[in-house]
């Protein structure tokens, strides 16, 4: 019997037929091998899904303590990626020093220390109320802290357990031992279950504390696998030269690209076997290939993240849409890293490479004409491109994925490239662009990484034709840029209609050249500098004559304010796509207008309250344009607890709104969480409280919990209204207050307002009034357009800070 057999991923060469009925040593060898591998994945896997279940659960365990404000997100989020960099080079340095089997020893301490902890101190938990910072101190140091007491050397163990366990197995006799970066599934299907585990299933059916349970089992159970494997590396014989020669073999045979670095530069698919080798165990990656692996990582992590702010701002904020983006980069690397390519994987990877550059062409032509609509087929498209430069880049990491000496360091690499990815979006880009401006940047640099689509073969003579081919991949896309801005001037000239007309002929027909320098020429790096140009060129021209008085960028997002001309006329302000507040400006004194409208649901509850001096001393959560200014009157006073720093510029600004400046009464804005600032505020020092707090459609979970409302409450008279907005395209939240209501004993009344025909910029909007006693709300429960709470009755869940459900909210569920 000859030929080569494959049982699962695993390759190997019968050396004959077995007579004794217990089948042949290399079958039992490969028995033992499949065995080994099931630990391996198992062990990956788990630690993959447990660093993905800990990043939201201890963000939701420090949420009510330390708020949603910038510094807070932000220091969660390098801490954990500093940490797993950390970890990443603690296994390359680790494994250099002293030699997988040694090092393993040394893992086995550090898995072993937390759970010591976890057995003296218990499981991980909320953080006592001790650890809070104080009103008057910077909390990003406190949280820091809290990070490292509570997760830091767990996370930090786990987090290094994918690079470390491929660096054992290639230390091992396994078949596989020379190129066991296919591992790397097991890892991001691990991620996806934790990604899409926590909201699905742990959010939904278990409290903080049962998760913190449920997290340090899962822990424990990764220390058994690690000291599993551990011992299967000790035991096992190192891996013979022969053994590298023949897996490296089954390797060329699964990847027709192998990646076989000559001079650490880039893969030598012409050399012998033994050469290849040869070079792949002498030599080190060159500066210029690493920095490869860092860009090829960067671009798909900076594009995931701006398709997903770019949908969720832009086109339409559906909440836990960030899933999907995610889902489909981890998803990538399990296409690219799986083992046999000549198959689905393989073919997947060659029609991406053909769909990616009209794919990207059409997505930068959509943004930047601003087009969202339908939506149903261009949050697909937008999804699609993405997922597409994932695969195409991810598959050329895979491809040139250095031998497994270099494997802790490549990962090193990559990781860098990852958190670099995230760095630009969540700290440079808010700060250096107005707009969204991080996406079309991402798809123009994974332009400029596309591969050649076919192969050219260079003939005698085609030097200086090469070199002229270089100058014109420079020269071309630069004249193309030059003419698309001009064409666009000239455009600017016409009238609204026709220069949306020319606009898109102008930018179609630019886009059809770049085309062919990517399908014709064969000239990917022209294609992406054509891409880059016409970018260019329409972000310095479009907007031009646009009733865009204002646009500027926070952390929370962009926000713009659109109008005929400054200091006059309706002026509305924006949050992506969704209304945050308008106002026509010259009218002395304002009206409150859109959600806020004096006909909708807030104004008949002002309308309605027992006494005029129930106006007085009025909170209202979340500031927007200020028109709940205007619901006070001469000497009340009204005080703003607004997040943002940018939308107080922006309400203050007498160019743009005036409410603040021109409405009766007396108004105070408090920077800062609402909740957190709220805690300083005297006990029973409000009439009325007012929660508009929503951005877009995303929720603050921790202002609509049972801790929450009793924080309300004691800032409210014994006779106080807290009224909270909860218009939402996606969610039902009156359901979520009705339960509040019916926890603390509250009259709960609620409406839906749609009645804005022939009412000038009224918009739709949905309240809920929450007081001790129904005489505590005027007139309301008698008025036929308001109707009691609907509470989930047979449901005991009520939202606290230990629980929340936010998938049973959805109208579609």
């Amino acid at each position: 019997m000859s030929g080569t057999r494959f049982l699962g991923r695993v390759a190997f060469v019968p050396i004959g037929d077995d007579t004794t009925g217990r089948g042949t040593t290399k079958e039992r060898r490969l028995s033992g091998g499949a065995l080994k591998m099931m630990l391996y994945s198992t062990t990956i896997f788990v630690s993959a899904a447990l660093l993905f279940l800990i990043e939201p659960m201890f963000a939701k365990f420090v949420l009510p303590s330390f708020g949603g404000t910038p510094a807070v997100w932000t220091g969660s989020m390098m801490f954990f990626q500093v940490a797993l960099l950390a970890s990443y080079l603690y296994v390359h340095a680790t494994t250099s020093w002293l030699g997988a089997r040694r090092q393993a020893w040394l893992q086995v301490a550090v898995v072993l220390l937390p759970l010591a902890l976890f057995t003296l101190a218990g499981p991980i938990e909320v953080p006592a109320e001790e650890w809070a910072p104080p009103a008057e101190e910077n909390p990003i140091f406190w949280l820091l802290g809290v990070l490292v007491v509570s997760v830091g050397l767990p996370f930090f163990a786990v987090s290094a357990t994918n690079p470390l366990i491929q660096r054992w197995v290639s230390e091992t006799d396994h078949p596989s031992a020379s190129d066991p970066y296919f591992l790397y599934r097991a890892s991001n299907l691990g991620s996806i279950i934790g990604l899409l585990g926590y909201p699905l299933l742990m959010e939904p059916n278990l409290r903080l504390a049962n998760q913190g349970v449920f997290w340090t089992v899962g822990y424990g159970i990764l220390v058994v696998l690690v000291l599993a494997s551990a011992v299967v590396l000790w035991r096992s014989p190192p891996p013979s030269t022969a053994t590298q020669e023949a897996d490296l073999a089954a390797s060329n045979a699964a990847f027709p690209t192998p990646p076989v670095a000559t001079g650490g530069g880039a893969p030598d698919t012409a050399a012998p076997l033994s050469d290849a080798l040869a070079a792949r165990l002498s030599r080190s990656p060159t500066l210029l290939r690493r920095l490869r692996w860092i860009g090829l990582a960067f671009v798909p992590s900076s594009l995931m993240l701006g398709v997903t702010t770019f949908i969720t701002t832009d086109i339409t904020p559906v909440p836990l849409l960030w899933v999907i983006p995610l889902s489909l980069y981890l998803f990538s690397f399990m296409v690219v890293f799986s083992r046999n390519q000549s198959v689905v994987p393989g073919l997947l990877n060659r029609m991406m490479v053909v769909a990616l550059p009209v794919t990207l062409s059409l997505l930068v032509v959509a943004v930047v004409t601003d087009l969202n609509d339908p939506l149903w087929l261009l949050i697909p498209l937008h999804l699609f491109g993405f997922f597409a430069a994932a695969i195409v880049l991810h598959g050329q990491l895979a491809r040139d994925r250095p031998p497994t000496r270099h494997l802790t360091e490549f990962y090193l690499y990559v990781a860098v490239g990852g958190v670099l990815g995230g760095v630009f979006n969540a700290l440079i880009a808010p700060a250096a662009f107005d707009t969204v401006f991080e996406y079309p940047l991402a798809m123009v640099m994974a332009c400029l990484f596309l591969p050649r689509l076919r192969r050219s073969e260079r003939r005698d003579g085609e030097k200086s034709s090469s070199r002229t081919q270089r100058r014109l991949d420079l020269v071309l896309p630069l004249s193309l840029g030059v003419v698309v801005w001009g064409l666009l001037s000239v455009a600017g000239s016409l009238t609204p209609e026709s220069e949306e007309i020319w606009l898109r002929l102008i930018l179609s027909l630019a886009v059809g050249l770049c085309l062919q320098f990517a399908y014709s020429n064969n000239r990917p790096v022209r294609f992406g500098l054509g891409i880059a140009a016409l970018v260019a060129a329409a972000t310095l021209r479009i907007g031009a004559g646009q009733d865009v008085l204002y646009e500027n960028r926070s952390f929370f997002g962009v926000y713009s304010v659109t109008g005929e001309e400054a200091n006059v006329g309706l002026h509305t302000l924006r949050h992506g796509s969704t209304t945050h507040g308008a106002q026509v400006l010259g009218v002395i004194p304002p009206e409150p207008l859109t959600y806020h409208h004096r006909t909708g649901p807030v104004g008949q509850l002002f309308d309605a309250l027992p006494s005029a001096g129930m106006r007085s001393h009025v909170a209202v959560l979340g500031l927007g344009a200020g028109a709940m200014a205007c619901y006070a009157q001469a000497g009340q006073q009204m005080t703003f607890y607004e997040i943002d720093p940018l939308v107080e510029r922006i309400a203050r600004d007498p160019s743009l709104f005036t409410y603040l400046r021109d409405c009766p009464g007396e108004y105070d804005v408090v920077l800062g969480d609402a909740r957190l600032s709220l805690v300083d505020a005297k006990d029973a020092s409000y009439n009325v409280i007012v929660g508009d707090v929503f951005n877009s459609d995303a929720i603050p979970i921790h202002l609509l919990t049972r801790e929450a409302v009793g924080l309300y409450f004691r800032k409210l008279t014994r006779s106080g209204v807290l009224a909270m907005h909860i218009s939402n395209r996606y969610m039902d939240l009156e359901p979520v207050l009705g339960d509040l209501a019916r926890d603390r004993g509250l009259e709960c009344y609620a409406q839906s307002d749609t009645e804005t025909e022939g009412i000038p910029h009224k918009e739709a909007s949905r309240w809920v009034a929450m007081a001790h006693e129904e005489a505590d709300l005027g007139n309301l429960p008698g008025d036929g357009r308001w109707h009691l709470c609907a509470s989930n009755l047979n449901s005991n869940d009520v939202w606290t800070d230990d629980f929340s459900n936010l998938i049973s909210t959805f109208y579609w569920r």
